[in-house]
């Protein structure tokens, strides 16, 4: 059991948890992950990790609500605990570039980050590219800022409502046309990487994503986050989540991402009936 030791609520549906996990905070690294069990009925999901404490013995991870597993945690509080927790997952972030962007798109800005500060630790001239939808689910501008200048610290939203209106791939192609950065680390939507990788190829620019196909065991055993780089099948949780985004099969990743979304609304009804205030 892994006792929930911080909850904080960034917009209607994105959350942060803080939990009790002092050997795996010894071990993490930034681009890694951890996979979640909230029950003993529960499924695994993987979640990266946002933050960690080796000294203090906690990880964080954040999580937006899309489906069953992640609507029934976010009704936890700071006190419940978690079924199982395993980790840390997949191979850590390597980037060989001085000068990096280092692009987050909504969610995803939760595993830029660490990666980011890790290249900042070590050296690393970084830009942050950070992309949302909207103001109210831009994630993380405090941290960014307190780790880079405010010229390097890029933001857009898709309705305009803060930063540059538009995608990540505008002050992308600014950076590369300047030369200005020399690698990139994108992670968040499927289209948004790969977009991004398109733009960073026209300047042959070496561009890493952080894939997120579904998983199940987080072990490499089910299969079940194949994706195809290269041409060859890899396994995202032993082999990754990084990969070469100019070799990536971006539309078969898309549509396995798509495979089970009937039977996640279908899951999604279910519970919402279960828990709803007329059964009880």
């Amino acid at each position: 059991m892994y006792k929930i030791l911080q909850k904080t609520q960034f917009s209607e549906k994105v959350f942060e948890f803080r939990i009790e996990a002092p050997q795996m905070a010894k071990h993490a690294h930034a681009g890694q992950f951890l996979m979640v069990r909230a029950n003993e009925t529960g499924e695994r999901v993987p979640f990266t990790f946002a933050d960690w404490n080796p000294e203090e013995g906690w990880v964080e991870f954040i999580f937006m609500v899309v489906g069953k597993t992640t609507m029934m945690l976010s009704h936890y509080e700071a006190g419940d605990y978690l079924e199982d927790v395993t980790g840390p997952l997949g191979q850590p972030t390597q980037m060989s570039g001085n000068r990096i962007a280092v692009i987050g798109g909504g969610v995803g800005l939760a595993i830029a980050f660490p990666v980011a500060r890790q290249l900042v630790s070590t050296g690393h001239e970084v830009h942050a590219i950070m992309g949302a939808r909207t103001k109210d689910l831009l994630l993380l501008e405090d941290q960014f800022r307190s780790i880079l200048d405010d010229d390097h610290v890029h933001i857009t939203t898709d309705d305009g409502s803060y930063g540059e209106k538009g995608v990540v791939t505008a002050p992308l192609e600014r950076l590369l046309q300047a030369k200005a950065v020399d690698e990139v680390f994108c992670v968040g939507p499927v289209p948004m990487m790969k977009f991004s990788a398109l733009t960073a190829q026209k300047y042959n620019t070496p561009i890493t994503a952080s894939l997120n196909p579904i998983m199940v065991d987080g072990t490499g055993m089910c299969g079940c986050c194949r994706v195809e780089v290269g041409g060859q099948t890899k396994f995202a949780c032993v082999d990754g989540p990084d990969f070469d985004a100019t070799q990536v099969n971006w539309n078969d990743l898309r549509a396995r991402q798509a495979a089970y979304r009937t039977e996640e609304g279908q899951a999604v009804k279910a519970y919402e009936e279960a828990n709803c205030a007329c059964q009880k």
